[in-house]
């Protein structure tokens, strides 16, 4: 077996070294594809989201090095009927029928010299006649639209006539299809013009598209201050929760998870709500995405939205609380007023009970911290009532909702459901609910054993977990009791982990001898492994993963999954790449209102690291780790100036109280 593993290690690290990246890293903090003119062709999507719209970009080179610029605009807020899940209106825009730069008299056809995204896409083409464009594609942050902004410089040595012709073109959609009537969608130019740009100069004109009810009044949209609304909003994110290390790639891969994470909350007429996206899942929650997966990330980043789209979900979860102990929903949609349950109860309570617990903690706010107790002691109690004669927890399904075999007992809810544990008698301590906290504790510890017993076994050769009772096959999820301090299997987890039966160049396979892969459970993994203080390994792949997606092939997110949804740039699994850093390689668990363990397993070869104005506990405060000699020296600074500084063993989480 030793053998066999040490092969099996080899392959893995093969794989590591064989990557091809397409992007670089830009000194001004963005990334940028430059097009080489022997390059094959190839395209990428991306998507941006603001609180009234998302739009997904489609662009790149063909054959003939020709720009490539396809733009697909949801509405959230435009619900066509049924009102179910997916009906947002959605529209993909007519690349022909736009307004076209006219140059000289002829139609321009530009080739791309470059593609560059720091928060807004950029593209940078060259056309005949010594022209270049820069072409600037955002959401509005506010408002229901598009906007691409275009700049023309004529870098030639003589004058060229410019013209952009004054183009509307407007669609109303059929009445009887809409929640809220007719809708209008519209395209149309600003600063259309014919001029003279004589060499050197530029010209500036901006294409706008936009939705509204037919019984809203047209809005004139001013392209320069929406964009300076949006970098003003990137900004925001870039000098919050700001991860300083040695590693570039770690840093800008952090630093753009808290954009997509972040930007993805829609002003519905039940609140801000948290949306996965994906050109599908919009104005909607789900138990696992928005309760488990992201809500526990906005404290620390401190945005006061996001915070709010966490307690608005919930808010609504909280709504399907009943005296028969009926489960709630896994997903409330269409602004918060119908529900999906499609798959039954994939363990839903366990992470809606898990989510607000730590949510609740970090968010330090006693009054939302009782309303969310009455929410994690009813979920606490569903899952009580549904364990079995092994003490584990049933549940219908898993979050993968049938896409795998789960049986009838799964690892994720029971694991979800002993963090959820633990946290609730922090908060119950928090709150003085002291009985309750020792009944938490106590009934954590028995879970913790029992799952332990059921669970644990051999599976291809590994001393881990079978994900359920008679699976034979390595599954992706069984990095999550490390995530949860469970560390009994770690050794043998890791092997499992990274060994080629899951870990694969693209991804981490959901279940062996499989071709998907889903990132959420890679990010689990990758989080429990750094907890667990495999840290020196973990950041080979850690490495690996983050160079990969943000500066390989499909860029600059983490991904739902592959081949289902064709790698779609959800939110929520950008909220758990930058839980990856916080809670894996800083190890930061909330323990009170304003108190949490750490135990930051600094790299070999890394002096230093540092997360910098952390906003969780109602604080603003910097986390230093370094050296010092054969320990770990970890400086805490407050902004009111209070200073803590502490020695790590390396062994034991230390307790820090702000």
């Amino acid at each position: 077996m030793r053998i066999g593993f040490v092969l099996l290690l080899l392959c893995s690290f093969t794989i590591l070294k064989a990557q091809h990246l397409r992007w670089h890293l830009m000194p001004n903090g963005s990334i940028e594809w430059v097009v080489a003119q022997d390059q094959s062709p190839h395209t990428d999507h991306i998507e941006m989201s603001g609180k009234q719209v998302s739009v997904i970009i489609t662009y790149g080179t063909d054959s003939m090095h020709n720009l490539v610029l396809k733009k697909e605009i949801v509405f959230p807020m435009l619900r066509t009927i049924p009102n179910d899940t997916h009906a947002s209106l959605a529209r993909q825009l007519n690349e022909e029928a736009r307004p076209h730069l006219i140059v000289n008299g002829k139609k321009l056809a530009e080739k791309p010299g470059a593609f560059s995204f720091d928060g807004i896409l950029t593209i940078h083409t060259v056309a005949e006649d010594g022209i270049s464009i820069t072409k600037e594609i955002f959401p509005s942050t506010e408002k229901a639209a598009l906007v691409e902004n275009c700049t023309v410089k004529n870098r030639s040595k003589k004058a060229v006539n410019i013209a952009v012709k004054n183009f509307v073109h407007i669609d109303t959609t059929d009445a009887s299809k809409g929640v809220y009537g007719a809708y209008i969608t519209k395209t149309e130019t600003y600063g259309a013009d014919e001029v003279a740009l004589q060499p050197g100069e530029q010209y500036a004109y901006a294409i706008v598209s936009s939705g509204r009810k037919l019984t809203d009044q047209p809005y004139y949209f001013s392209a320069s201050y929406e964009k300076i609304k949006r970098q003003k909003l990137v900004d925001e994110w870039m000098h919050s929760l700001v991860l300083q290390t040695p590693n570039d790639t770690l840093n800008k891969m952090f630093a753009f998870a808290k954009i997509r994470a972040s930007e993805s909350i829609y002003d519905t007429k039940n609140g801000l709500m948290h949306g996965p996206g994906g050109g599908t899942y919009y104005a909607a929650i789900w138990a696992n995405d928005q309760a488990e997966y992201v809500n526990p990330f906005f404290p620390f980043l401190g945005y006061a939205e996001g915070n709010e789209s966490a307690v608005n979900s919930f808010r609504l979860f909280a709504n399907y609380m009943n005296a028969r102990y009926m489960p709630i929903p896994s997903s409330i949609i269409a602004e918060g007023t119908a529900i999906w349950n499609g798959a039954g109860d994939r363990g839903d309570q366990a992470m809606i009970a898990y989510g607000a617990a730590r949510f609740a903690l970090e968010y330090a706010d006693t009054i939302e911290a009782r309303k969310l107790w009455t929410l994690i002691d009813w979920c606490l109690t569903y899952l009580g009532k549904k364990k079995t004669a092994e003490g584990v927890i049933a549940s219908d399904a898993d979050e993968l909702e049938g896409r795998f075999p789960a049986g009838k007992v799964n690892l994720s809810t029971n694991v979800l459901a002993y963090g959820a544990m633990v946290s609730a008698a922090h908060l119950a301590k928090a709150l003085g609910k002291y009985n309750a906290a020792d009944s938490l504790d106590n009934e954590a510890a028995q879970l913790r054993s029992n799952i332990d017993k059921y669970f644990g076994g051999n599976v291809q050769g590994f001393n881990t977990y079978h994900y359920y009772k008679g699976n034979t096959t390595l599954r992706s999820w069984i990095g999550l009791p490390l995530v949860m301090g469970m560390f009994e299997r770690k050794e043998e987890t890791m092997k499992a982990l990274f060994s080629p039966f899951l870990w694969t160049k693209n991804g981490m396979l959901t279940e062996a001898g499989s071709a998907t892969y889903w990132d959420r459970a890679l990010l689990y993994a990758m989080r429990g492994l750094l907890y667990a203080g495999a840290t020196d390994t973990t950041l080979k792949y850690l490495n690996y993963y983050s160079s990969n997606r943000l500066l390989g092939e499909h860029v600059p997110y983490a991904i739902e999954a592959w081949p289902e949804g064709g790698q779609r740039h959800l939110s929520a699994e950008s909220g758990l790449y930058c839980r990856t850093i916080t809670e894996g390689l800083f190890g930061l668990q909330p323990t009170g209102f304003n108190s949490f363990t750490i135990q930051p397993f600094l790299p070999a070869g890394w002096h230093e690291m540092s997360l910098n104005h952390i906003k969780a506990f109602n604080n603003d405060f910097d986390i230093n780790v370094s050296k010092e000699a054969d320990k770990t020296r970890i400086l805490i600074t407050e902004k009111s100036g209070k200073k803590q500084e502490l020695i790590w063993d390396g062994i034991k989480p230390l307790e820090v109280i702000l």
